[in-house]
Order: C-alpha cells, then structure tokens, then sequence
C-alpha cells in the first residue's frame, strides 16, 4: 500500500488504492499512519478520477458541514463527469437506464432538492416516532430470539443471519408496508447491493429493487394504509415528488435503513464478547446503552467511508489546497480513532460519552447527517438489550481471528457471527 504525497499528480506518484485489502480488513488501523503522516492523501475508487482523502476528525467535519462542499458533482462548474456516483456505480455492473435514480435520490441532492426530499420524511425517524416504535421492535427481536435456538446446528448458531439482519429489515419492510411474503426478496437484494458485488449480481439485484419498488408504489396508490409510502403518496405529498424520487426514496430507505443497522448490531456484540469487562459493565449499569452505543459506533461502526465532497469554488482543508471540482473523500473510521478528539482512541469505553459527549461521525454531520441515526440507534439498543437479558449465556462460537469480514471497501461487515447460547465448547477447541 502506498500514499502519494498531497499536490503531487499520477504521473509523480502511486495513489492511494482505496480497495488495498490492508486498508478494507483494519481500516482503524491501516489509516492511522496515513492520518498522522500527512493532512490529505491521494487516492482513487473504483471507476471514479483521482480524489483527495481527508482522514482527520476536524478536516471531515468541516467538509461535512462548510457549504463549500456538495455532494452533486454535476452542479460544480469544472468537476469531472467521472467524478459523479452514477458512474462508480456503472463500473460496478448497474444496468443503464437506472442512473436517473441515483440523480433523483436524497443521498445525492443538495441544496433545495435535498431539503424538499428530507423534508418529506424527516418527521417518520424523528426522535419521537421512533420511541413510538419501541415496542415493535422490541417484540420483532423477542420473536427472533425465541426461534434461535431452532436455527442452532451442533450447539452454534449464525447472530447475523437468524437475528442482526432479519431485526432491521422487518422493521423498515412494516415502515414502507412491503408484503410479509415479499421481505426475503427485498432482504437479499438490499443485502447484494450493500455488499461491494460487481457486475450482473449488482445489476440484477438493483433492477429488481427498482421494478419491486415500482409495484409497491402502483399497490399504495390503489389501497393505502397507514404507512410512510402511503403518506408520500397523499395529494399534498404527491405533487412535491416525482415517480423517479419516490423510487429512489424506497430503495435508498431499505439499503441504507437496512444494512448499516445489521452491521452495527453484529460489530457491536462482536465487540461486546471480545471485551468481557465491558459487557460486564453493561450488564451491571444497563443505564448505559445509549451511550455504550454511541462508542459502538464509535469504535467498530460499518461505516468506513461517506460519500465524497465537491469543491464548488477553490479552497483549502486545514493548509491543503483543494481546487474547485476536486473531490474530498471523508474516511469515517480514521476520524472515529482520531487521537486529537479522542482519548486513547483505540479502547473500547461504554461510558466516554457519558462523561464527554465527544462527537463520533459515524452518522455523519451536517445536513446529510443520516436520516436513520434514530432509528439505528433505537434498533441496535433493543438488540444488545435483549441478547443481554435473554440470552446470558452468549458466546462465540470460534476464536475471533477466525471470523471472517466481507470485502467492501465501504461497509465494514462481518460475513457470519457463530455463537453459542448456552455454555459449550472453548471457542479455541470449537475452530480447531
């Protein structure tokens, strides 16, 4: 892995491939020495122009938040069309005709289109709403746990498959009043296009989303319910958002509400096991948990990095020169373990925010703060709540360097999380 040197260009030095797989398994650490090292990087995605890349807790925070900085590409004067996320998608497999959801989706607006576009369905994730929820959720995760021990082959059982993935993905399916005998369909394919596939498996499944997306709309309009997409489609709604936008709105609801959620539940427990003393603190104060999830995000969240920044007019992040049309890709997980914000950042501490409040950017910041930060956090909190109080026995079911993490550059993910809910085997004997 190599760094090419802020200002310099191709020609004058390798860039920084963000896919180097040193980079996609420890991302907390293999950025660290780059963070230290020098302000900006250079680096390259997939199918997209040469990029700077901010990995400091203050640079991404201000790229997040400073109007400076877009995340349309397509309406800053001199950035390269390659630049835009059509096109990282398009060398990923998308099928063509499908680039109009990407332009019409809420991830990928600014400025007044993207205030109309949150506007719309802000108030369904608000705080309120989703302390509403609570008991949904906590009754959909009672209901999975009851059934785990169904699922358990020789005493393991798969957390990932039989109860991080399933929680949240039930829970944005009844949001959007998806068909109970629809949910594995819409599971799979939010599950394929969040986990860094390539080519007709990408294509595919998002095709599929798309038509599936288009049938749920035609379903509401001719019998609506008590359900977001139902309100999106009310009159006063109806003539603020196009067919193409309310497409978008679902599929990036079900993707983004889905998967981060997943994974911060699996990363979260794995995390918990691997810290007894810890998880040992939450059981005894479970006064904690918000907080502790708060560091959870913190310290192992998914999120390794956000969607790139713009330069709408020349500028500098910190003493770095950055010229209009330049992309700044923001590495969440580096700020996460910036040691100029947080204190011995590379700990595990349930209760740091208890007593600081020190702002992890796991969710974000800004106005493009994620729109689900709520209910994430809702959901992973009645999670580890009930794995803690239902299942006292929890362990995992192999040595914790055996345990494998799917290969995107994006989302940092477990492939399975084998436990055990009852006393067993020694977890070095079970992956011998």
């Amino acid at each position: 892995m190599t760094v090419q040197e802020p200002g310099t260009t191709e020609a004058d030095g390798e860039p920084l491939d963000l896919a180097d797989q040193e980079l996609v398994r420890d991302p907390f650490t293999a950025y660290a020495p780059i963070r230290e090292r020098e302000q900006m990087a250079r680096g390259r995605v997939r199918g997209v122009d040469l990029m700077w890349v901010a990995t400091r807790h203050d640079d991404i925070r201000t790229i997040m938040s400073d109007p400076r900085f877009t995340i349309d590409a397509a309406t800053v004067p001199g950035a390269p069309v390659a630049h835009r996320t059509e096109q990282t998608w398009q060398a990923r497999g998308m099928h063509s005709g499908h680039e109009k959801y990407l332009r019409a989706g809420i991830f990928d607006a600014d400025g007044p289109d993207h205030r109309r576009l949150r506007g719309l369905v802000t108030a369904a994730f608000s705080p309120r709403r989703v302390a509403a929820l609570r008991p949904r959720i906590d009754a959909i995760a009672t209901q999975l746990l009851d059934r785990l021990p169904d699922h358990t082959e020789n005493g393991v059982v798969d957390l990932i498959e039989h109860f991080a993935r399933p929680l949240p993905i039930t829970v944005i399916c009844e949001l959007i009043a998806v068909p109970e005998a629809d949910r594995d369909r819409w599971r799979a394919r939010s599950a394929t296009l969040s986990a860094g596939v390539c080519g007709d498996e990408l294509g595919d499944a998002l095709a599929g989303m798309v038509h599936d997306a288009h049938t749920l709309i035609d379903h509401h309009t001719t019998n609506p319910g008590n359900d977001l997409i139902s309100e999106l489609l009310a009159p006063h709604h109806r003539d603020r958002l196009s067919t193409d936008e309310l497409v978008a709105l679902i599929t990036n609801l079900v993707v983004a509400g889905h998967i981060t959620t997943v994974n911060l539940i699996a990363n979260s427990t794995e995390a918990l096991l691997t810290h007894p003393d810890q998880l040992a603190l939450l059981r005894e104060d479970p006064t904690l948990m918000p907080y502790a999830v708060d560091e959870l995000m913190r310290y192992c969240g998914p999120v390794v990095r956000a969607l790139p920044r713009y330069a709408t007019c020349d500028t500098t992040v910190g003493s770095t020169p950055v010229r209009a049309g330049e992309a700044v890709l923001p590495i969440v997980s580096a700020a996460n373990r910036d040691p100029a914000v947080f204190t011995d950042p590379d700990r595990l501490d349930l209760s740091r925010t208890r007593r600081s409040r020190e702002p992890h950017l796991g969710f974000g910041h800004g106005a493009h703060r994620c729109l689900g930060a709520h209910l994430a956090q809702e959901e992973t909190a009645v999670a580890l709540t009930a794995l803690l109080n239902r299942v006292p026995d929890l362990r995992l079911a192999t040595d914790p360097k055996h345990l494998q993490r799917g290969a995107n550059p994006v989302n940092r993910h477990l492939k399975a999380l084998p436990v055990r809910l009852r006393p067993g085997p020694d977890p070095d004997t079970a992956a011998k």
